[in-house]
C-alpha cells in the first residue's frame, strides 16, 4: 500500500513539478488546477476546443471546481473573455466583477512576481490599456521567456493595436528558448510567422510557416499565415490550391477554421468568381458563426459580405441573417475594427436605427478624454471610418473619399491584419471610381496602379482598371 500511495503522490504531482521545473511556478496545492490549466491553455494555443476534455469552457468550469482560490484559473478565464473582445467590462456586470474578484485575490496571496504581472496586466487590459498591458506581458516574458500565456495575450494585443512589427518582434526575442523538446514550440513558429507576413517579409513568411507544418499539419494558424502570403501577392491559383490540398488537416480546428475558409472564398472573389466564393460562405463562414457567435467568425461575416457587395453581388437574405448575431454587439464599442464591421451589416440589412445607434453611442463615448485606447482613436480614426461607410451607402462618394482618403495610412491603428483592413481600400477605391468630380476619378486610377504594383496580376485590380477606363472615356 506504501508503495502504490507514493506512486500516486509522483502522478498526482507531476503537472505541478512540471511548470515549477520549466521555471513557471503556479501558486496552487492543486494538480488538477495545474493540469486544467494546462489543458486550457494548450487549446487556446492550438486555437482548437478539445471536446474529449470539454472544450475550453468545459475545462474551465472544471478548474475554477478545482480550485477556487487560483488566481492564475482567474486571469486564464478573464484573460480570454477579455482577449474575446466579445464582452466589455464597461457593460457587462459580471465580467466586471470577475476581474475585480481577481485582483482582490491576487491581493490576498503570496503569488510570485510573474502570477502578480499577469493580474496586473489584464487589470490594465480591462481598463482599455491595451498598450500598457503588453507592456506587462514583455516585462514577464523578459524573465520567462516560455511563458506561453504572456506571449499569446501579448501577440494577439499587438494585433488588435495594428502594432505589426511589435507583433513579430515580440515573438522574436523568445524565439531561441523555444527548442523543439519544449511542448508547443511548432505552434510559436506560427506566430512568428505571422509576425513576419504582417512586416511583409513575405518568403521568410512561408518558410517558417512551412517548417511548422512539417512538425504538425494540423497547425490551422501556420496554414493561415501561408493564406495570408498568397492573399497579399495575388497569388491565386496557388492560394487556392493550397487550400483545398490542406483542408483535411485544419477544417476541425473548430476556432479558426471558418477564417481559413474565408481567406479561400477571397481568392474566388479575386477571381471574380462569385458564386464559388458565396458557396463556401453558404457552407461553411456562415453556419459556424451563427452557431458561434464568434467576434472572429463575425468580422470575417460582415467582411465577406460587404466585398462582395462592392463587387455588385446580390445577397439575398444573407446581411438580415447576420443582423441576428451583430445587432447585440451595437454598443459594445470595445475595438473600432469590431465597430466598423457591425457597421457593414447594419448598412447591409438597411437597419437605419441601428446604424444610427452604433454612431451616436461611439460619439458619446468619445467625446470625454479617458484612458481607454481604443476610444481614444474613435475621433480622428473611428467616427470617419464608419461614417465613411455610410456616406458611400447614401451614394454620397465624394464625402466618403473626403473622410476616408486622409486617414488612409493611419488606420493600422484600428487593428486587424493587412488582408482584413483591405476593405477600407477597396470602399476607397469603389468611392473614388463612382465620384462626380473628375479630381476624384483621376485618384481612383492612381490608387488602382499603387495596387497594381503591389500585387501584380491581380484579377480584381485588373477588373477595376478597365472600369476606370470605362468611366474615364465617359467622362
Amino acid at each position: 500500500m506504501a508503495g502504490t500511495s507514493e506512486e500516486t503522490d509522483k502522478k498526482d504531482c507531476s503537472v505541478f513539478l512540471a511548470w515549477q521545473d520549466a521555471g513557471l511556478v503556479l501558486s496552487t496545492t492543486s494538480n488538477e488546477a495545474c493540469k486544467l490549466f494546462d489543458a486550457v491553455l494548450t487549446q487556446y494555443a492550438t486555437w482548437t476546443n478539445n471536446e474529449s476534455l470539454g472544450g475550453i469552457d468545459g475545462c474551465l468550469s472544471k478548474l475554477k471546481a478545482a480550485d477556487p482560490n487560483f488566481t492564475m484559473g482567474h486571469v486564464i478565464a478573464n484573460g480570454l473573455e477579455l482577449i474575446g473582445t466579445g464582452r466589455t467590462v464597461r457593460l457587462d456586470r459580471e465580467l466586471d466583477s470577475a476581474v475585480r474578484a481577481m485582483v482582490a485575490l491576487s491581493k490576498s496571496q503570496p503569488l510570485t512576481e510573474r502570477e502578480r504581472l499577469h493580474v496586473s496586466a489584464l487589470d490594465v487590459f480591462a481598463r482599455g490599456q491595451l498598450p500598457k498591458a503588453c507592456d506587462l506581458w514583455e516585462q514577464i516574458l523578459q524573465s520567462h521567456p516560455t511563458d506561453l500565456l504572456a506571449l499569446k495575450f501579448s501577440h494577439d494585443t499587438y494585433f488588435y493595436l495594428g502594432y505589426q512589427r511589435q507583433m513579430r518582434d515580440s515573438v522574436a526575442r523568445v524565439y531561441p528558448f523555444w527548442t523543439r523538446d519544449v511542448p508547443l514550440s511548432s505552434y510559436v513558429k506560427g506566430y512568428y510567422s505571422f509576425g513576419l507576413v504582417e512586416t511583409n517579409l513575405f518568403e521568410r513568411a512561408e518558410k517558417v510557416a512551412h517548417e511548422a507544418l512539417a512538425i504538425n499539419q494540423t497547425d490551422a494558424w501556420s496554414v493561415h499565415t501561408i493564406a495570408h502570403v498568397n492573399e497579399m501577392k495575388a497569388e491565386v491559383e496557388k492560394g487556392l490550391k493550397f487550400m483545398k490540398e490542406t483542408e483535411k488537416n485544419w477544417k476541425s480546428s473548430d476556432m479558426l477554421a471558418c477564417h481559413n475558409y474565408w481567406h479561400w472564398a477571397l481568392y474566388y472573389i479575386e477571381k471574380g468568381e462569385y458564386e464559388a466564393a458565396l458557396t463556401i460562405y453558404d457552407q461553411h463562414i456562415a453556419p459556424v458563426c451563427l452557431a458561434s457567435g464568434s467576434i472572429l467568425d463575425i468580422v470575417d461575416n460582415c467582411s465577406m459580405l460587404y466585398r462582395l457587395h462592392l463587387e455588385g453581388v446580390k445577397l439575398g437574405d444573407r446581411w438580415n441573417d447576420l443582423l441576428g448575431v451583430t445587432k447585440k454587439h451595437t454598443k459594445d464599442h470595445i475595438l473600432l475594427f469590431n465597430d466598423v464591421h457591425y457597421l457593414m451589416s447594419f448598412l447591409g440589412a438597411k437597419d437605419h436605427k441601428t446604424t444610427e445607434e452604433l454612431l451616436t453611442t461611439l460619439q458619446e463615448l468619445a467625446k470625454a478624454p479617458h484612458e481607454d485606447h481604443q476610444l481614444s482613436l474613435a475621433p480622428h480614426l473611428g467616427l470617419p471610418l464608419c461614417q465613411a461607410f455610410v456616406e458611400f451607402e447614401n451614394g454620397n462618394c465624394d464625402k466618403a473619399v473626403d473622410l476616408l482618403y486622409p486617414i488612409r495610412y493611419e488606420l493600422v491603428q484600428v487593428g486587424g491584419s493587412d488582408a482584413q483592413r483591405d476593405v477600407f481600400s477597396l470602399l476607397l477605391i469603389h468611392a473614388a471610381l463612382n465620384s462626380k468630380s473628375k479630381a476624384k476619378r483621376n485618384l481612383a486610377r492612381c490608387l488602382l496602379h499603387e495596387r497594381d504594383l503591389l500585387r501584380p496580376k491581380s484579377p480584381m485590380t485588373e477588373r477595376l482598371i478597365r472600369k476606370a477606363a470605362a468611366v474615364h472615356s465617359m467622362a
